[in-house]
């Protein structure tokens, strides 16, 4: 299933994606050759330092930052190129303006302020590199429109492979010229490779998600500086079961295996390659927490809607938060194992109900559709997240 948010639904979808038709080909990954560390992120006497040494910045609340000039607003509007055109609310109808009016504060620390400039002089002949579902589009595309911020001449920098912004299979890559970087977007919804099943399997079997098999396009995302990873919307019995999705090890589908044991065992494979394909020396590697739904009175296709919301809320309860608990758990045991970065961004986005396009579609988006209470609003929430990947950059340059 192509994730677009043209014609987007949210990734709780229940639709085993279906642009993977085959198995993944074997892939040789060049030989990890150990060099002395050369990080693109160089300490730098003018931006603004972490406070702390090390700093909790996922326990806090949302400040109102007042109303004449919205934070995320001074950073990019919704005229920036590379934005999908489901993402920019205000353009699509959105009438209120509040929900851009919040900045996030730590609890024990001062966050520094993102600085696109800094980021990019770091970030000079190297690739930073996001991979995962459509909620990891969303950051990407954040992180994208407030670099630009920073480029003088915008207009040079440019979709490498001559793709449109609105192509959601397969992977997009930005390069900016000036700086010879390039900030890529990988869609692999599940981390693992998804294609047929072995002819053997039962007619119940329609796909099979490879467990123990990264993605193929997982041989581009090596060598990379930076690296962020998502993962879990799409790990539900509803996505993967329910449609004759099961997982496969080796040359067999287990059908009895849960998702959440697919889930383990896919985040070991990831770690595997970590291990094998990145020189921790040489580039950092994150994996961002679960993002959030705000799904009121249904699932996002039994009439849920958040459109009523114009203010934060309270954090979640109930089933969804539980999901995001065991997802959680998951992953950051995962990053531990390997020494990569656990990236919490789920209860600072927990409050934020009102952060989503919920109705406000682009033109021309099919009728009747849900509400899309998964996606965030851009400029909006996902720019704080890059407020945190930021913030954590400099605490890792620092030590």
């Amino acid at each position: 299933m192509a994730e677009s948010a043209v014609s987007r639904v949210p990734p709780s979808y229940p639709l085993c994606p279906t642009q993977f038709l085959a198995i993944a080909p074997i892939v040789l990954f060049p030989l990890v050759i150990t060099l002395p560390r050369i990080s693109p992120y160089f300490s730098s006497a003018t931006v603004q330092r972490p406070s702390r040494a090390e700093c909790d910045y996922s326990s806090g609340k949302w400040v109102a930052e007042g109303e004449i000039k919205p934070h995320s607003m001074e950073w990019y509007t919704e005229d920036c190129p590379f934005l999908d055109p489901g993402f920019r609310c205000r353009r699509n109808g959105r009438q209120d303006t509040r929900y851009l009016n919040w900045r996030w504060r730590p609890q024990a620390c001062a966050l520094p302020r993102f600085n696109a400039n800094d980021l990019l002089e770091r970030s000079k002949n190297g690739r930073i590199v996001f991979v995962g579902d459509s909620i990891g589009r969303n950051h990407w595309e954040s992180l994208v429109c407030l670099l630009l911020t920073a480029v003088a001449n915008q207009s040079a920098v440019y979709e490498e492979n001559g793709n449109p912004i609105t192509k959601h299979k397969g992977f997009l890559s930005l390069r900016f010229p000036d700086h010879n970087l390039t900030v890529e977007y990988y869609r692999t919804p599940f981390l693992v490779a998804v294609g047929r099943p072995p002819p053997s399997s039962p007619p119940t079997v329609k796909k099979a998600v490879r467990v123990d098999a990264l993605h193929w396009q997982s041989r581009r995302w090596a060598g990379a500086d930076l690296l962020v990873f998502n993962a879990g919307h799409w790990w539900s019995r509803e996505k993967t079961l329910k449609l004759g999705c099961y997982f496969q090890e080796g040359a067999t589908v287990n059908s009895s295996m849960d998702v959440r044991e697919a889930f383990r065992r896919s985040l070991r494979t990831w770690g595997r390659w970590v291990r094998e394909k990145v020189d921790l020396r040489r580039s950092f590697v994150f994996f961002r927490s679960f993002s959030p739904v705000h799904f009121s009175g249904g699932t996002w296709d039994k009439g849920g809607r958040c459109n009523m919301y114009t203010e934060p809320g309270a954090e979640l309860g109930g089933g969804e938060a539980s999901e995001s608990r065991w997802v959680n758990g998951e992953i950051r045991k995962a990053t531990e194992r390997v020494g990569a970065k656990f990236l919490d961004i789920t209860s600072m986005t927990e409050p934020r109900r009102d952060g989503h396009p919920s109705l406000h579609r682009e033109a021309g988006a099919a009728s009747p559709f849900p509400q899309d209470c998964s996606h965030w609003c851009l400029p909006g929430v996902p720019d704080a997240w890059n407020e945190l990947l930021y913030a954590h950059l400099l605490l890792m340059d620092k030590r």
